[in-house]
């Protein structure tokens, strides 16, 4: 049984430089490497949800310029639906990506370019990409605003919806009724409820004060000790999946969030969704950069068997 699952975000060129630190202001570093290539939260999530087997319509604006038709190809080539993807207005989003050279974590800046005008107008040009859907799935690269009023066309449609709040940001206490399930990590969750998370008993209580403010399910994302799954009476944690050396921690939310709701549109249960996400993740963090970094449906299957 194969899901639609309907994703509102940005695309992003990610410039992704390793080096043994970051640079002091003033200060200029020699890199250890380089690569440019496909990112943006809201296209990670898309190309992840489309590997894992979904049908993904993509709801989206980028530039009319190199990097917009990096994105189209991209697109094009994991067959993602990109009817409702506006060009113009700005140039596409781009990122700058910090690698620690030795552990694979990072820093990001993004601009999301084109993107950043995403507006509510956008998403009613677009309720047709909600018909007949299953899932809608957004972030908070993108105005709010934007992604409140996909929120909303999603109820209208029926569809279960996931707010992924990255980068953390204001959020008006009406959203989170419209929130079936938020899916922040640590520092995210902390900055939403103020509630430091540290481990399983702090992302325990930051998912119930994100209960408590409406939301039907919070999945706290606590990177290599997995993920806990906070629903009403309940707080299960799964184990993170570890499938090899770490090589770069960039997409990991990501490729989590877009298989997690790819498994929810197929009609697996949230625990279950979120042991998929978990194994998709563990599995992308072994190989660079971000949405290619995302295995493909066979692959998990062949990993979990």
């Amino acid at each position: 049984m194969t899901g639609t699952v309907v994703v509102l975000g940005i695309f992003a060129a990610d410039l992704a430089f390793t080096a043994p630190r970051l640079p002091r202001l003033g200060e200029t570093l020699a890199a250890r490497g380089f690569a440019l290539g496909p990112g943006g939260k809201g296209s990670n999530q898309a190309v992840a949800a489309a590997r894992s087997g979904a049908r993904v319509r993509l709801v989206s604006r980028i530039g009319e310029d190199a990097f917009g038709a990096m994105a189209r190809d991209l697109w094009s080539a994991e067959g993602i639906d990109i009817a409702h993807v506006r060009a113009g207005g700005a140039p596409t989003g781009a990122a700058f990506i910090f690698l620690e050279a030795g552990t694979g974590q990072n820093a990001i800046i993004v601009e999301s370019g084109a993107a950043g005008l995403l507006s509510a107008a956008d998403i009613e040009a677009a309720e047709a990409a909600f018909r007949g859907a299953d899932i809608f799935l957004t972030q908070l690269e993108q105005p709010v605003e934007a992604a409140i009023r996909g929120l909303e066309m999603a109820r209208r449609h029926g569809l279960r919806t996931i707010l992924n709040p990255a980068p953390a940001g204001p959020v008006p206490d009406a959203a989170w009724c419209l929130c079936d399930v938020v899916t922040p990590n640590e520092s995210e969750a902390a900055a939403l409820t103020g509630i430091p998370v540290t481990d399983a008993a702090s992302a325990r209580a930051a998912g119930e004060a994100l209960l408590a403010r409406g939301v039907g399910c919070a999945v706290v994302t606590l990177g290599a000790e997995g993920v806990l799954v906070c629903e009403a009476g309940a707080a299960t944690m799964i184990p993170a999946v570890r499938a090899g050396p770490v090589v770069d921690t960039t997409g990991a939310g990501d490729a989590f969030a877009g298989a997690f709701a790819a498994a929810l549109a197929e009609g697996r249960p949230t625990l279950e969704a979120a042991r998929f996400g978990c194994a998709v993740a563990g599995l992308a963090v072994t190989r660079p950069g971000a949405a290619l970094s995302v295995p493909r449906r066979d692959e998990v299957a062949g990993f979990l068997a």
